[in-house]
């Protein structure tokens, strides 16, 4: 997962550890950015930088990636930035990390959660890197997000995040309900207010989901699962009775003690077919 911190300078890296109170095992996504050590994240790739934008779309290549690195860093910097780590988990091959970024808006601080997933070689360099946040609370709009991958027929989830979906799938309100801990919650992509904890607000939420005609069947692309964590990448092509054009999301399932799931949040730009005033 971004980026390989022996890379950086003594220095960055320094101030990285006496921040997080730890040696780096990985210098986080936007961590990295900030440092501005533009040769450290593209020595991370194995080989040519690639990077998939919400808002840029594909960015492929040395020059394009460092003109990516140093505009987004001008643009966190400007907007007062403060990064909230929330979650990162490796698997064999791939890596997923979130956080919250808390900025200056259009009319106040905003809180806009994302997630970055990573496809890597044994060495841990980097293959590809894939960006998913809603646009919701930086504009109050959505945009459509193109596949990023294609479906994978032979996929299978295991345990209570392949429960969830098989009842997501067909809009069973009890089923979904039932897949987490009575303390769990779903957060929404815009993040902040959207988020649903306890099985009664939980209830409300996928009821109003499943208002369209059914349930919401999802192309299941990749997964990373390990063990607590598990990020689920997809395609939303239909809501209820409403065909939608194809749209890249992940979405990360956190398992409790007891099995059930702790928590599920959502990263995509999907603008849903219900009377609905949010922005799931």
């Amino acid at each position: 997962m971004p980026w390989a911190p022996e890379l950086f300078s003594v220095p960055a890296r320094q101030r990285l550890e006496e921040r997080r109170g730890h040696e780096l095992v990985t210098v986080p996504f936007f961590d990295g950015l900030l440092t501005g050590e533009l040769d450290a994240m593209v020595r991370s790739f194995a080989g040519m930088p690639e990077l998939h934008h919400p808002v840029r779309g594909r960015i492929r290549g040395t020059r394009a990636f460092e003109t990516y690195a140093l505009e987004t860093k001008a643009w966190l910097s400007r907007r007062n930035v403060v990064v909230e780590e929330v979650e990162l988990f490796l698997g064999a091959r791939s890596g997923c990390g979130e956080a919250i970024l808390h900025l200056d808006g259009a009319t106040g601080r905003v809180d806009l959660p994302v997630a970055i997933v990573s496809d890597h070689h044994a060495d841990g360099r980097i293959k590809e890197v894939r960006i998913y946040y809603s646009r919701w609370p930086l504009t109050g709009r959505h945009a459509n997000r193109p596949p990023l991958l294609q479906p994978d027929p032979d996929l299978r989830e295991s345990d209570v995040v392949a429960e969830h979906q098989r009842a997501l799938a067909v809009g069973d309100v009890e089923a979904v309900v039932g897949t987490f801990e009575p303390d769990g919650y779903a957060r929404e992509p815009a993040g902040g207010q959207y988020m649903h904890r306890g099985h009664d607000r939980l209830r409300a939420f996928y009821e109003l989901l499943f208002s369209a005609g059914g349930g919401i069947p999802l192309e299941h692309c990749a997964v990373i699962d390990h063990e607590r964590a598990c990020a689920l990448e997809y395609n939303v092509v239909r809501w209820g009775k409403t065909d939608l054009l194809p749209e890249a999301g992940v979405a990360v399932y956190v398992r409790g003690q007891s099995g059930k799931l702790a928590a599920a949040r959502i990263y995509n730009d999907v603008h849903p077919p219900i009377t609905y005033g949010t922005s799931c």
